[in-house]
């Protein structure tokens, strides 16, 4: 089986409390007492082997970023579209579904993934090529959010939004030239938002799909904004509509 390796102390922690299958542990021999006793806790409980190493053996493996900490995981598992449905109606709450098109910096997935987390997104699209996969930069940038959003890998994104579509669920684009303000945008219903490439956009048939277009405002000098940075705003606009304040 193919390993992957993840670092940093909230990605390990996260991917040990999934139950994420990880073989084996490295902790620097000068991490923080407070960092291995946590990772020692979590690591017992979850029977999984933990070495200490010289400092200089995880900088050699990593860029020197680790905080002192290594695991080496087997590969990242993706999801179906029936997998991100499901993980709604477990949670008994309408669907809610960030779809990639064609988006390829890493950071930019690993920061989608954990607003996405935090915004209550139930999964996330992305297609097989040309697309930022799941690897160690976007668990690390994800601070361990990789663990708990089903990431759906499709062939066909033009498909995948016709099966949606089957489904009853909204796609809504987001481009400069939408008709609609973000934040007219209803939480109230099942809905797909597509963000695009970080240089083009979305791709001509994915924007001729949606139902709609959606844009945010710009009032200074930068035309557009970082696609993370988006793509967060437009996920909590579905989570101030669907939890307002004195709701909770």
């Amino acid at each position: 089986m193919r390993e992957e390796m993840i670092i940093g102390k909230n990605p390990v922690l996260e991917a040990i409390r999934s139950g994420r299958t990880i073989h084996k542990i490295l902790l620097s021999d000068a991490i923080n007492k407070r960092v291995e006793q946590d990772m020692m806790k979590q690591a017992k409980k979850n029977k999984v082997i933990v070495q200490k190493v010289p400092r200089k053996r995880l900088d050699q493996l990593t860029d020197g970023s680790h905080q002192g900490v290594l695991a080496y995981v087997s590969n990242y598992s993706y999801f179906t579209i029936d997998d991100i449905l499901q993980n709604a109606a477990n949670r008994q709450e309408i669907p809610f579904i960030m779809i990639l098109d064609e988006l390829e910096d890493p950071h930019n997935l690993g920061a989608i993934l954990r607003t996405a987390d935090a915004a209550g997104a139930h999964g996330i699209i992305i297609p097989k090529r040309r697309s930022a996969l799941l690897t160690q930069t976007v668990a690390k940038a994800s601070a361990g959010a990789i663990e708990h959003i089903p990431v759906a890998r499709v062939t066909n994104i033009g498909r995948a939004i016709d099966y949606l579509k089957e489904k009853h669920i909204w796609v809504v684009g987001t481009d400069e030239t939408g008709e609609k303000d973000y934040r007219t945008l209803d939480g109230h219903t099942a809905i797909a938002l597509v963000i695009g490439n970080e240089g083009n956009g979305m791709t001509r048939l994915v924007k001729e799909k949606c139902d709609w277009l959606v844009q945010l405002p710009m009032q200074g000098n930068i035309p557009s904004l970082n696609a993370s940075v988006a793509a967060s705003l437009l996920m909590y606009e579905i989570f101030r509509k669907r939890n307002p304040l004195g709701e909770n």
